[in-house]
């Protein structure tokens, strides 16, 4: 089962670098922030500085998905790209 899922995740990864047009910045950012909770787990590192406003915006998405599971991030990845890619078809 694990195997499989890491299977689709990387599917995952590979099918949203394919969508005709990218998707908008909130959703940017929650597919970066359940790629990294799927991969490295929960943000342990330093807040970047005031003037850093991507960065920030970045750390505080990762942040919030402390505590859960690289496997429920990676469903949740996969749910999500999963609707990105069927809105993409319409």
């Amino acid at each position: 089962m694990a195997e499989d899922l890491s299977v689709r995740f990387r599917e995952a990864s590979e099918a949203v670098k394919n969508l005709s047009q990218a998707p908008d910045s909130e959703t940017m950012l929650k597919l970066y922030a359940l790629f990294k909770q799927s991969t490295v787990g929960d943000n342990t590192g330093k807040r970047p500085g005031m003037m850093d406003f991507v960065g920030k915006a970045k750390y505080d998405a990762w942040k919030e998905l402390e505590g859960i599971t690289p496997e429920e991030a990676m469903n949740r990845y996969i749910a999500l790209v999963d609707s990105l890619v069927a809105a993409d078809k319409k």
